[in-house]
């Protein structure tokens, strides 16, 4: 017969120890193990060796290659990210905050590969049927094969697949649907893991691309065990401020494609828009000849992008001067003004400083080091920059500024910008060829005064 096993599952991580832990020994979360009852089938006293033919070994050289004819959403952000189109037996797992837009953006991909493909079919265990269609209606759509399904039943979901033959499976969302042959209710490590295994069956079997989407905790990574993000094909994570336009979607895991590509969107009254030239909407309303303003190129994934950064200094009546960064790293904020301090000899102890990245653009990379510093310097001496000036560069603790990947780029799309003057590092120069741009001037610095120096014509 079989017997009741109990463990206790990390549900960071997914680790299983046989009893309880204040704390993972895998990811060394705290207070995540939790109680999980199994089932236990006695194995068979003599082993069997399993009959016919099985997978041969091949070399390299002679293994056929398998033609894979993506299906192109038409929305050329989202097959941007997804390596040109969504792969047959795909199973995609998308991600992202509550209330960014993840159940519009798959309703807008449903209905492109309804008329790209044919027929699909919308699993919905938050939504019923009628709030789905009024979600339809404001965003325009009505497409006659997009089959809706309002069930938390995940056999349900799949049976209807098996009948109707759809060219692509949604299921919204995995933490609502249910498997009745799994004890835990819905949401629960058991629930998440076999749903999300039987679905992986489904698309693997009947080669139908699966997209799923997926809560995230409070603290931004994705709920339920870690063994879920193994398990499908790609993870996309949707993000972006609900405050502001801009949405990203970003391919965290890829099978099938790249995960440096990014999909840009903005988000108004009839859903998510493509954002095709985002510099140019990052730049739209910005004053020329303002003190304190800098313009960043920086990278991302593999697309350029033109912002401006903008810094306030002013003096502090706190003990403690305050140091505020909106869209960019607080601790590199720190270190930035501690080179300007040392190596230009600027009193920064005494000044409140403000950093502002325009348009809620979040800055990762290093390279937005030296338009911050500029924009700091700029505000602090109430000098304006050209307005026609682009600066790139990562500034050392030394106050010698590294070299950037990817220069080129961001010099052509500062020039297709209409910018005609680049500061960049002098380590770049061999990456771009000045006689290639005729119209711009391109200043190398080697070091923060130079930069300076450039900057200001001083």
């Amino acid at each position: 017969m079989a017997k009741r096993k109990i463990r206790y599952v990390c549900s960071s991580c997914g680790s299983v120890s046989s009893r309880w832990l204040g704390r993972c020994p895998q990811c060394g979360e705290w207070n995540t193990m939790v109680e999980e009852e199994q089932t236990e089938v006695p194995k068979a006293a003599t082993s069997v060796r399993r009959s016919g033919e099985g997978s041969k070994a091949a070399s390299l050289r002679d293994i056929a290659m398998e033609k894979m004819n993506r299906i192109e959403t038409g929305i050329g952000e989202l097959d941007r990210v997804l390596g040109g189109g969504i792969v047959p037996g795909a199973l995609i797992l998308l991600s992202g905050d509550p209330g960014i837009g993840k159940s519009t953006l798959v309703l807008q991909m449903a209905t492109a590969v309804c008329q790209t493909v044919g027929t699909v079919l919308y699993g919905s265990g938050e939504e019923s049927a009628g709030q789905i269609k009024l979600r339809a209606q404001r965003l325009g759509i009505d497409a006659e094969n997009l089959i809706i399904q309002a069930d938390t039943s995940l056999e349900a979901i799949l049976e209807e697949a098996e009948r109707r033959q759809p060219s692509m499976v949604v299921v919204d969302s995995i933490q609502t649907m249910f498997c009745s042959d799994t004890d835990g209710a819905p949401g629960s490590l058991a629930q998440i893991r076999e749903s999300t295994s039987r679905l992986m069956t489904f698309a693997k079997t009947k080669t139908v691309p699966v997209i799923v989407i997926g809560h995230v905790t409070k603290e931004g990574t994705i709920a339920g065990p870690r063994m879920m993000e193994h398990m499908v094909d790609v993870v996309l994570y949707f993000e972006g401020e609900r405050n502001y336009q801009f949405r990203v979607l970003r391919g965290i895991k890829n099978r099938f494609g790249s995960t440096n590509e990014s999909g840009l969107f903005t988000m108004d009254t009839g859903g998510l828009s493509e954002l095709t030239n985002p510099s140019r909407l990052l730049l739209a309303e910005r004053a020329a000849d303002t003190a304190g303003s800098a313009i960043a190129a920086v990278m991302d994934g593999m697309r350029p992008l033109l912002g401006e950064i903008q810094a306030l200094t002013t003096r502090s009546v706190f003990a403690v001067p305050r140091r505020t960064a909106s869209g960019m790293d607080y601790n590199r904020l720190i270190i930035l003004l501690a080179v300007l301090e040392k190596r230009l000899g600027m009193n920064l102890g005494t000044q409140d400083v403000y950093i502002n990245v325009i348009g809620g653009l979040r800055i990762n990379e290093t390279a937005a080091d030296l338009p911050i510093a500029l924009a700091v310097y700029s505000s602090f001496r109430d000098m304006s920059m050209d307005s026609r000036m682009v600066v790139m560069g990562e500034v050392g603790l030394t106050g010698d500024i590294r070299r950037v990947p990817q220069a080129l780029r961001r010099v052509k799309e500062g020039a297709k910008m209409g910018f005609n003057q680049f500061i960049i590092p002098k380590g770049n120069m061999e990456d771009v060829d000045a006689a290639a741009f005729p119209s711009c001037r391109i200043i190398p610095a080697g070091t923060l005064k130079e930069a300076v120096l450039a900057a200001f014509k001083q």
